[in-house]
């Protein structure tokens, strides 16, 4: 990247925490190289008042041409965001500013004007397919190797993102320079929301023994049975989405819903097999079974069993 006179707005945003961040490094090191690293000021809108950060974009360099302002979540700075066509306009023409934010809320105003007055670069969680070509092409760059199926063993197994993917796949290669499903099995952990999908699925099949064996398996794992409704009720959510998107393709629906494509797909079959009304009548269910749990003093153990039970008639 080569700098120019010309002042640069830029908002890095999307829940791509991996590319996200090779994007804020990109800049700023293409900063660096052409001025100097005492021209980069990093504010944090959890910190910052809305007077600070508009200084340091309005503000002359020091002994250089140009400055760069990294504001790390600055809406956090609830006058920020509503200030931020004033901010805009307050930039001097030797500043450049790059705002990270990545979350933000599409019915606000405030994404509207970044859209608008900001070179908007959005950063998306890729899909299954694309998160397991990115684990094959990491894992080449750092000397080893994994065949197309352990990658996409490892994706669906730990249900991470790029990030937790390389910290992974880094852990792997120290074990041994070829990626195995066997390796994988040995040093990954499964998710529990992964293996609270399975359970469910079981429960759907009519299989109360799966569905008991795997519940037990959440229970040695250390996992409460709180937490388990809550991930049942996370899953049951997923699943009324995916089956009121009727037809729609698993891209529409993830773009939509911001859920991801893997768990649109697994959705999916167990959507075919249950009904809304079957749906809405499980959720409630479960919301009677949790509020049960923490207002008459029911053993929660108990009510998970037996609600899996129920699941499974």
């Amino acid at each position: 990247m080569q700098y120019t006179n010309r002042r640069m707005i830029v908002t890095l945003t999307g829940e791509n925490d991996a590319e996200r961040s090779a994007e804020l490094v990109r800049i700023v090191c293409a900063f660096v190289e052409q001025y100097d690293d005492m021209a980069v000021e990093r504010l944090d809108g959890e910190e910052a008042t809305y007077d600070r950060m508009a200084a340091a974009a309005e503000s002359v360099p020091f002994l250089v041409p140009r400055k760069l302002v990294v504001l790390r979540m600055p809406s956090l700075n609830k006058e920020f965001a509503e200030k931020f066509g004033d901010f805009v306009h307050r930039i001097a023409d030797t500043s450049d500013v790059v705002l990270v934010e990545p979350k933000l809320d599409k019915r606000l105003t405030y994404y509207k004007q970044l859209k608008e007055l900001t070179e908007f670069r959005e950063f998306a969680i890729l899909g299954t397919e694309n998160l397991v070509q990115y684990v094959q092409d990491y894992a080449k760059e750092q000397g080893g190797s994994i065949a197309p199926s352990a990658a996409r063993v490892l994706v669906e197994r730990t249900a991470l993102t790029q990030l937790g993917l390389r910290h992974e796949i880094d852990k792997l290669l120290s074990y041994d320079s070829h990626i195995t499903e066997q390796s994988i099995e040995l040093l990954t952990e499964k998710t529990p929301q992964s293996t609270v999908f399975d359970l469910l699925e079981a429960a759907f099949a009519g299989n109360t023994k799966s569905t008991l064996a795997l519940y037990e398996e959440q229970r040695a794992l250390k996992v409460e049975p709180q937490q388990i409704i809550a991930m049942l009720a996370w899953q049951l959510y997923a699943l009324a989405l995916v089956k009121s998107a009727q037809r729609r393709s698993v891209d529409e629906i993830a773009r939509e819903t911001k859920l991801k494509p893997f768990v649109i797909r697994k959705s999916q079959d167990l959507a075919r097999s249950i009904s809304l009304v079957r749906l809405k009548e499980l959720v409630t269910q479960l919301r009677e079974f949790d509020v049960r749990t923490k207002s008459e003093g029911i053993i929660a153990d108990e009510a998970v069993r037996y609600y899996l039970l129920q699941l499974a008639l």
